[in-house]
């Protein structure tokens, strides 16, 4: 009994036939629907809500930023998963802070496409290596924001140790291993940041920090 509902988003119905066919072979997905622009995702939306939106950032009508931000904001129950030919930081970085919780390449293998979605479906991030090094790359150069970190809620030092070791590239139990406590201690640690910082995943708690210039990416 499929439990994973996913839209396919894509001005490509070639794109979309094979990202259909890809995640579909998983029976524990369900292509719900499809739609070729951000208006029509959020159509759909308003009648049928996904567990996950598979989301691709250039469109006409409305691109997959401009939906992934609208999508956040009504619908923040729901999960968007970036899947793009588009690798640069001009895309990148928006679409994340507008609220995907992963951004994966059309060159990606199926099997790490079905991945992807069942990641972000639990509430983790999932990243294209290529990805995950631009956006390192993006903050070792890019100057923090003027007043940034004062804007945000502090936090403490376990939660702190928790976010520099997050930095790092750790999973869950990584981090747990290293501060000599629990996966659940862990786990709820980042639920705290999460609430504190108005964000949804690890990724966004990453972009947050990143913005702020508390992480140093190593």
């Amino acid at each position: 009994m499929p439990e994973i509902r996913v839209l396919i988003v894509d001005d490509d119905p070639l794109v979309r036939s094979a990202l259909a066919h890809f995640v579909a072979r998983d029976p524990e997905i369900d292509v719900i629907g499809q739609a070729d622009n951000g208006l029509d995702a959020i159509e759909f939306l308003s009648h049928d809500l996904p567990d996950v939106v598979m989301m691709d950032v250039q469109m006409p009508e409305m691109n997959g930023i401009e939906a992934t931000a609208a999508i956040s904001e009504r619908w923040p129950e729901v999960r968007i998963l970036a899947v793009t030919t588009l690798d640069g930081s001009d895309t990148v970085l928006p679409m994340l802070s507008a609220g995907a919780s992963g951004y994966l390449l059309k060159d990606s293998t199926a099997e790490s496409i079905v991945t992807g979605v069942r990641e972000v479906f639990n509430g983790q991030s999932s990243l294209s290596p290529r990805i995950a090094s631009l956006l390192v790359k993006h903050v070792r150069t890019t100057e923090p924001a003027a007043g940034a970190a004062d804007a945000l809620e502090p936090l403490t030092e376990r939660e702190a140790d928790v976010l520099d070791r997050l930095s790092q590239g750790m999973s869950n139990a990584e981090i747990a291993q290293s501060l000599i406590v629990s996966e659940g201690t862990v786990k709820a640690h980042l639920g705290r940041i999460m609430v504190k910082w108005h964000v949804r995943d690890r990724v966004q708690i990453l972009v947050t920090a990143a913005h702020a210039g508390l992480v140093d990416f190593r």
